[in-house]
């Protein structure tokens, strides 16, 4: 960890009313969000929902149009420079260079940032993410989940106290998404923050808590269980034949916010339970089995965004 002065605070990131425009289109919009000190939060939302945009005020590459806010106890505004030198931020893209090794890519790094032992940087960091096999291996020539590995290496190089990630396991085989998952927790665990953009439901779900952002504006955040509590969702899984056909109608049925298939099987909610109720009551027969369910995230998720698509945002 870095030797950062600490706050009084157990809030990592602590903004609200963040906005950020582009050519006249709020891409980030009234954003407030806090992250507790050594917790993991996702961050959630389709592409071009001002994830990356968000992440890049967080670490001082961009300047909010409005809002304000503190990252590490320091401000956005007014401390980008020394917000960066506490910050591991690794891109959606590999940054790193192609042509040199494992080995001289984080050397290199600790040598950008100044550390007194390069070589034993470098090392460590080896050592630490299971590289050191590999480490005179040309870093263009690596698989995606071990340049993933390479990245995080040289994120947490300086030790730095906030970890932001940008879909760092978008393209990596499940393997390596765990591997890389395990270590995140590891990192948490000794103290570090994280704050991870995600596709993957299964990695939300790893999370101490999440944020969901559609359209630059953060719907829901908070604990996986009241995320999932709040939505008040009353869901059944549906099976049998020609689910594509009752797909159709049942997204016209009065009281169904959210038909999705998943599998073999249809997800099929809505937040008014005596209208599914009457829908599933309705529509059961030989041909089609009814089973009420516990929602999961994913309904959770596919309901917010056919909800806010429904009424126009």
């Amino acid at each position: 960890m870095s030797d950062l002065v600490r706050p009084a605070t157990d809030i990592a990131i602590d903004v609200s009313g963040l906005t950020k425009i582009f050519a006249g289109k709020k891409v980030v919009d009234n954003l407030s969000l806090r992250v507790k000190r050594g917790h993991i939060q996702g961050f959630l939302g389709p592409n071009g929902s001002g994830k990356t945009t968000t992440i890049r005020m967080l670490c001082g590459l961009l300047t909010p149009d409005a809002g304000e806010g503190r990252c590490l106890g320091l401000d956005i505004r007014t401390q980008q420079e020394e917000i960066k030198r506490h910050v591991g931020y690794m891109t959606q893209g590999f940054s790193l260079y192609r042509d040199l090794t494992i080995r001289e890519n984080l050397e290199f790094v600790a040598r950008i940032y100044g550390l007194v032992a390069p070589e034993d940087a470098a090392q460590a960091a080896l050592e630490r993410l299971g590289l050191t096999a590999r480490a005179d291996q040309l870093a263009g020539e690596l698989s995606g989940g071990w340049k993933q590995r390479l990245a995080l290496g040289a994120c947490i190089l300086p030790a730095p106290s906030l970890l932001l990630l940008d879909e760092p396991t978008a393209g990596v085989d499940p393997k390596a998404r765990r591997d890389f998952w395990d270590e995140i927790h590891h990192l948490a665990n000794e103290g570090l923050t994280v704050l991870v953009s995600t596709h993957y439901m299964d990695e939300a779900e790893r999370c101490h808590e999440i944020a969901y952002i559609l359209d630059g504006k953060l719907l829901v955040s908070g604990t996986i269980e009241d995320t999932i509590r709040n939505a008040r969702l009353t869901t059944y899984v549906v099976k049998g034949e020609g689910l594509d056909a009752l797909a159709a109608e049942l997204n016209r049925a009065p009281g169904v916010d959210m038909v999705a298939p998943f599998g073999a099987a249809l997800h099929v909610g809505g937040r008014d339970r005596q209208a599914m109720e009457a829908v599933a009551a309705r529509y059961a027969d030989r041909a089609h089995r009814w089973m009420q369910d516990e929602p999961t995230l994913e309904d959770v998720f596919i309901e917010l965004m056919t909800r806010n698509h429904r009424s126009g945002q």
